[in-house]
């Protein structure tokens, strides 16, 4: 908690609360310092230098203190670097990085950072603070701003239910976050689902300088990286060594990955990403990593027998974790808890529970492969929208209105669609697929939310790279995955929030910075060549690590089955202690209570939507329906507590303070 007008002595007891409702993500030990203007605190997972990495942390004088929450990977070169410069370091920690680095370059120290992190520095001796997230939006970092006694003052945290547990703001709603469920899944920010909290972006710090910048400009989000591609023709083609620099960046990314003072474990799914992180990390360590697997018992969406085989292949024991449709039904509570958004992606529930399964077998770090679906185009709407345009983008774009016209699906007024290509650049992949769930808002927002919110568009709210337009088409559709999709889904609800929770922390060779800027300059037929070739400089690499079957294995898009939530009445399940929830939260008088969506409208689809043939139609129905399952559910435990029987995210409301 940070005065912003000058130096005035924080609330007691504040930040504490903060603290606690994040305790989950460092369970290990707790520290805080409290000084005129400023209220520091953490709760420490401990990974590397176990011993004496307690925060806050300092440098040797102690007058630039930080708090931190990730990790940085070159921590034992920097280090050297920093001590050839004349610092002394007194712990093992990376955290003692962020002083030093400070004292040395200042804010251009985010210029000097490897990894996943968001931390804030302090300095004393000037009083100015930097507030930091990492360059692909791994770890969060949420923020708000008060009026208090006067002064403002800005409260962040790791997790917005540790700024609800401060007492000062009160959760309420803000229906452009809702609105950004409904078009892109999850949560890309800066917006959020209540109001006035912020999220600081993936590659942006906040640098304030409290009692001599007005409140505006300290707000104002810095960016220091954001992924850039090269002009249209300028992409580099590469030759016979550029598959060997992908291997060598890659291999490089996942040992930096293994370095800690614990052992690490690794998700496997049998795909290739995965497959070939556990490969690597094999031939790293020297023998096999734990691997940790999901099954999920619904027909057709099981991976266990292509994970077993690999792990099999690569000599692991893989640890086997079962998901059932009870499993969803009975735990979905519990994973809107931790996300603190509406999560319509089923799979979530089965990543949240194998976290359990690492951390109750004494695991804290597991690499994952996310990343390679994003940035070299692995999605099977890349190949779709690449398919329909065969004969021009124009042609494209009228066979899939002409689609929606025969199959009796609401549709958006040409002009509206025109102007949201015109924000990204032109038409991609992700806006078939996103335009897909968006047809949720014209089926089943309520009266009062069509009026506020349809005639805006949410690719307004995403502050994109202005240089989108220069770039090569396939590029544009890789950016906004990057942009929209890997924070505010992949590495939010699929990633640290449902991770932490079970306090255990993820790691992604596949978002290393130095790969990321060489994929990027790499021309799209290294990242999807002709209509089946997705992933191809990836893949290339793997034939050398994996059996050629896993190497080329086509991508499995990973689900839990949706239709438990869409039967009428949702059946009884007995090992949970029943899901009387669902029913509540569709229930006629919870819909009109929460006064999102059209009652009517959601019964009718929910009596239609299992007769219906596997089309995307239904695709689309069922995850409107997911969708709003989850609004209604998210509503209940964090701002209502009035829609089911469930109990609520208990947070201090109703302080004394007014959010600005």
């Amino acid at each position: 908690m940070i005065d912003l007008d000058g130096r005035r002595a924080a609330p007691h007891g504040v930040v504490a609360r903060m603290a606690a409702a994040i305790y989950h993500r460092g369970p290990d030990e707790g520290g805080e310092l409290f000084e005129p203007g400023v209220h520091l605190a953490n709760r420490r997972l401990s990974i590397v230098g176990l011993a004496d990495g307690k925060q806050p942390i300092s440098n040797e004088d102690g007058s630039v203190i930080t708090v931190f929450n990730g990790e940085f990977f070159d921590y034992p070169e920097t280090k050297a670097k920093l001590e050839a410069k004349g610092h002394r370091f007194k712990t093992h920690t990376d955290t003692e990085l962020i002083p030093h680095l400070w004292e040395e370059y200042g804010t251009d120290m985010v210029d000097h950072l490897t990894g996943q992190y968001a931390f804030c520095v302090w300095d004393q001796k000037t009083h100015e603070f930097l507030l930091v997230r990492d360059r692909s939006g791994i770890c969060p970092l949420h923020f708000v701003t008060i009026q208090h006694d006067g002064s403002d003052w800005l409260l962040f945290c790791s997790e917005m239910k540790g700024l609800l547990a401060s007492g000062l703001i009160e959760a309420k709603t803000d229906l452009t976050g809702i609105n950004h469920i409904f078009t892109f899944f999850g949560q890309p920010g800066p917006s959020t689902v209540f109001q006035g909290i912020t999220t600081l972006l993936a590659g942006r710090y906040l640098h304030l300088k409290p009692g001599r910048q007005k409140t505006t400009e300290q707000l104002k989000q810095r960016i220091y990286w954001q992924i850039d591609y090269p002009k249209e023709g300028d992409e580099d083609y590469g030759n016979d060594k550029t598959i060997d620099r992908y291997e060598e960046l890659l291999v490089a990314a996942v040992n930096r990955r293994l370095r800690a003072d614990v052992p690490v474990v690794a998700y496997l799914s049998g795909g290739v990403d995965s497959s070939l992180i556990v490969a690597m990390a094999n031939k790293a360590l020297g023998r096999p990593i734990p691997t940790f697997t999901i099954s999920v018992k619904s027909e057709g969406m099981d991976e266990e027998p292509e994970a077993l085989g690999v792990a099999k292949a690569l000599g692991c024991e893989p640890v086997v974790m079962n998901c059932t449709p009870d499993d969803l039904r009975g735990g979905y509570p519990e994973l809107i808890r931790a996300a603190e958004f509406p999560v319509m992606d089923t799979s979530c529930l089965a990543l949240m529970n194998l976290a359990k399964i690492v951390h109750a077998r004494g695991y804290k770090v597991a690499l994952t492969g996310e990343g390679p679906d994003e940035w070299l185009g692995g999605y099977p709407w890349f190949k779709l929208h690449k398919g329909l345009n065969t004969f021009g983008n124009e042609i494209g774009y009228q066979l899939r209105r002409a689609f929606l016209r025969v199959s009796g699906q609401p549709r958006y007024s040409d002009a509206a669609i025109r102007k949201a290509h015109a924000l990204v650049g032109g038409h991609n992949g992700w806006m078939d697929v996103y335009g897909l769930i968006s047809l949720s808002k014209l089926r089943f927002y309520s009266q009062n939310l069509k009026e506020q919110l349809l005639s805006h568009s949410a690719y307004d709210d995403l502050d994109l790279n202005p240089a989108i337009g220069s770039w090569h088409p396939f590029h544009r559709q890789m950016y906004l995955g990057g942009r929209i999709m890997l924070p505010g889904h992949q590495l939010a609800c699929k990633g640290d929030r449902i991770a932490m929770h079970s306090s255990v922390e993820t790691r992604y060779a596949f978002l290393d910075e130095e790969l990321l800027q060489f994929t990027a300059g790499l021309h799209p037929r290294w990242k999807l060549r002709g209509l089946r070739n997705d992933k191809y400089i990836e893949r290339k690499v793997a034939e050398r690590w994996l059996p050629r079957e896993v190497a080329w294995r086509r991508k499995k898009m990973f689900r839990a089955p949706m239709e438990s939530f869409h039967q009428t009445p949702a059946p009884a399940d007995h090992a949970h202690g029943g899901d009387r929830w669902i029913e509540q939260v569709l229930s006629k008088e919870s819909i009109e209570k929460a006064g999102y969506f059209d009652y009517e409208a959601v019964a009718t689809a929910r009596a239609k939507v299992n007769s219906m043939w596997k089309l995307p139609m239904r695709t689309g129905l069922e995850m409107g329906l997911s969708a709003i399952t989850a609004t209604q559910l998210w509503h209940h435990l964090y701002i209502s507590g009035d829609l089911c029987d469930l109990a609520p995210v208990r947070a201090s409301h109703g302080g004394t303070a007014d959010a600005a």
